[in-house]
């Protein structure tokens, strides 16, 4: 035995060594009913859409499809056509996959359940420099202000944004540097009415002082020494009818916050040296790692200009509090930089396992720049060896889960599982029942079955 797989030809595959082996297989397969329920996939589904197998089980493909996970669906050319079907898909973390269906029938000819196969399209040969228009739209899911996300709290957090982008109000993002501020203040932006007017960031911790307050408001003719001849308009101006970002906002002086603050106010102001008051039609997004509170109470911010720009408050969760991310996140980047160095580069799955354990103190940014480092520094299989030292050392050893012993054992793991979580949710046999597209009946016997510990179910 050598991995779980019998050395002679002839010994008997278990199932417990079937399901290994297509778990090890780097195409993606799927399996279907006819209602485009997913009643099997491997483990291949993580790398094209950061779901674990357990996440898509027993799920209508609809439901993925709508969502944006993947598309488009395989299933009405299967039912039309009743013959194995090509067609190419993308997913939503930048893949492109080709995707062949299978269908399989009964006794009666009709069709019980869909095979696919799905293995990704080598990046070299997206790029035709005969056809410009094709490659834009094969390259438009790789956009930089993608957000990428499964986690619940993101997830409330984008529909919230969806809600506020079109008021024309001053919103404060805060969280840990790294976490993408700048990729929400964007997304935000091109959710506005505003979309099509200029969006201009400005990192305010970057700037020295004596030179942000020109940046931001410009100057007039001869307002300094070495000052351009008839003067420089600022990022205020030169914003117009669009958004400006800015990021670090803690980082600036008192003296230049009043100027902010009266530009909040009355959408006015005065260049550095000028006379004549400047009107402009902005809004102003802006975003700290501070807690501006507290600078507040410190006497470091103005408490004014505070409310001022924290009529509607973000917060972006960092990234070791949303781990479900980090698996798709690392295929996003993956997808990105494989098209942008025009190479082929795969993971292994032990070197996925330690980046998902890591804590990634730098968050999102911290990763996205890991993840370029191995794309150029390994040779097209990134395995543990090629992780940075620093994330070796401070992860903790990752602790491999085992597979049940067979399939009946799966199934009913994955019975428990999916029957816990819906009732954990919905609370009654009725909504189990129309949520699991069971009966009534089998949702009350099975939620007496896993579930008589968390709640008395006698009422449902």
């Amino acid at each position: 035995m050598h991995n779980g797989i019998p050395e002679h030809p002839t010994a008997e595959i278990t199932t417990e060594i079937l399901m290994n082996i297509l778990d090890h297989s780097s195409d993606e397969i799927f399996v279907l009913d006819r209602d485009g329920r997913i009643v099997y996939v491997n483990r291949t589904c993580e790398r094209h859409y950061g779901l674990k197998p357990a996440e898509v089980i027993g799920k209508l493909n609809s439901e993925f499809i709508e969502k944006g996970l993947w598309g488009p669906s395989v299933i009405p050319y299967i039912h039309k056509e009743k013959k194995p079907v090509t067609i190419k898909q993308t997913t939503y973390i930048g893949g492109e996959l080709i995707t062949t269906a299978v269908p399989i029938f009964n006794t009666e000819g009709e069709i019980e359940l869909i095979v696919t196969t799905s293995h990704e399209q080598n990046y070299k040969t997206l790029y035709s420099p005969d056809d410009e228009t094709n490659t834009e739209s094969k390259n438009t899911h790789l956009q930089e202000d993608t957000i990428i996300t499964n986690n619940e709290d993101m997830k409330a957090l984008i529909k919230f944004c969806q809600k506020i982008a079109k008021a024309d109000t001053t919103i404060l993002i805060q969280g840990e540097s790294g976490t993408g501020k700048s990729v929400l203040a964007s997304y935000l932006h091109k959710m506005s009415q505003r979309r099509n007017g200029p969006f201009l960031a400005l990192n305010c911790a970057a700037i020295p002082e004596e030179l942000l307050e020109s940046e931001l408001f410009g100057y007039a003719q001869g307002a300094f020494t070495g000052a351009n001849k008839g003067g420089k308009i600022g990022l205020l101006e030169a914003a117009n009818h669009g958004t400006i970002f800015l990021d670090e906002i803690g980082e600036i002086s008192l003296k230049i916050q009043a100027k902010l603050l009266q530009v909040i106010q009355e959408r006015q102001f005065l260049p550095v040296g000028g006379r004549e008051l400047k009107t402009v039609d902005i809004r102003i997004i802006a975003a700290t790692n501070q807690d501006l509170n507290q600078m507040v109470i410190n006497k470091q911010f103005r408490e004014d200009l505070f409310y001022r720009l924290n009529v509607i408050d973000l917060k972006l969760p960092p990234l070791r509090d949303r781990k479900e991310d980090i698996i798709p996140l690392i295929y996003y980047f993956l997808n990105k930089l494989n098209n942008k160095y025009q190479t082929s580069h795969i993971i292994t799955q032990d070197a996925l396992d330690v980046l998902q354990a890591y804590d990634w103190p730098g968050n999102v940014r911290q990763l996205e720049n890991v993840m370029e480092r191995l794309v150029i520094t390994s040779d097209g299989m990134i395995q543990l060896r090629d992780l940075p030292d620093i994330i070796i050392k401070n992860t903790k050893p990752v602790i491999k889960l085992t597979y049940p012993s067979s399939l009946d054992a799966a199934l009913e793991l994955l019975e428990r599982d999916m029957v816990i979580a819906s009732f954990k949710k919905y609370k009654t046999s009725r909504k189990v029942a129309s949520d699991l597209n069971i009966s009534q009946s089998k949702a009350s016997k099975l939620i007496r079955k896993y579930c008589a510990s968390l709640e008395d179910t006698s009422s449902a």
